[in-house]
């Protein structure tokens, strides 16, 4: 009986394997593109610009001088920080503002507090066209864009409120799901609600904190059409900007190979975030903590 019901319940499951072969060969095949097509970027990085075009990569071994000269001569470092900078300080900030705001949705039934949701969720359908030119008419009111520091800070001030709704909607979820006899324990033991929030519920949401940063960082990383706008000299402009002026360069000075060197050191953090935290990506997705 016990051998009947075994073999029964293999069969169901290779037949459940089988009905998924299709999504497992979509998967396979789109992970070897990818895994090719940034492997052809890596190597063209260390070949020259010939062996690039006569598909020879590497022919003449691993030309690590591509690298210098993207990160000197093409000002390669100049863009890098300046996204790096972008990036880190809007994170920061819209941990700050999301993180209180997502918590008294969650946790408080107060008037307006469905509508203050959807006003959130409704400004996450809105392009980023629409009202860039109002923004622009504003910024340039008040003459910042002519002051390096001032246009950092701009930068900086629009990748944070462009971002508050996607990230209050996310951790709202992610609050919502944490227990509240967390902050039942708190208060008995005489911790006011808004210490609680940051000395218990917040270290709490660290899953979800650490993955709705994650998506922040590589959203204003790649960012191109702000930067475009609002970028008013090469200075202040990021990485994405900073790489369509070198491809639009290539057309005078040829050298293919240290554009796929500049591409290379552009795209390694983005990378080296999804290597190193995808498992934390998928806890913060999937988790939430134990539902009151």
């Amino acid at each position: 009986m016990k051998k009947a019901e075994k073999i029964s319940s293999g069969q169901l499951r290779l037949s459940r394997e089988l009905k998924l072969l299709p999504g497992y060969f979509i998967v396979i095949l789109w992970c070897v593109f990818t895994f090719l097509l940034l492997g052809w970027v890596f190597l063209a990085s260390f070949s020259t610009t010939k062996e690039i075009f006569s598909n020879h990569l590497l022919q003449s071994g691993f030309h690590l001088e591509n690298f210098r000269k993207a990160w000197v001569n093409s000002d390669v470092s100049t863009i890098f920080f300046n996204s790096l900078f972008y990036s880190l300080s809007s994170c920061a900030l819209l941990i700050l503002i999301a993180s209180p705001a997502a918590y008294a949705l969650s946790r408080f039934d107060f008037p307006g507090n469905s509508i203050i949701q959807s006003a959130f969720a409704g400004s996450m359908g809105v392009p980023v066209v629409m009202i860039v030119l109002p923004l622009f008419s504003l910024v340039a009111g008040l003459d910042v864009l002519n002051h390096t520091l001032l246009n950092r800070l701009t930068l900086i001030f629009l990748y944070t409120g462009i971002n508050v709704p996607y990230t209050t909607i996310f951790l709202t979820a992610f609050f919502a799901n944490l227990s509240r006899s967390f902050e039942e324990a708190a208060s008995i033991d005489g911790c006011p609600m808004g210490k609680a929030f940051w000395l218990i519920m917040l270290p709490m949401a660290q899953p979800g904190i650490i993955t709705v940063t994650i998506f922040n960082f590589v959203n204003i990383w790649n960012e191109y059409f702000i930067s475009l706008i609002f970028g008013n000299s090469d200075k202040v402009r990021s990485v994405a900007v900073g790489l369509y002026s070198m491809i639009n360069s290539m057309k005078y000075t040829g050298d293919w190979a240290g554009m796929f060197a500049s591409v290379t050191i552009v795209f390694l953090p983005t990378l080296l975030l999804y290597l190193f935290l995808s498992e934390r990506i998928i806890a913060g997705v999937t988790g939430g903590g134990i539902k009151g």
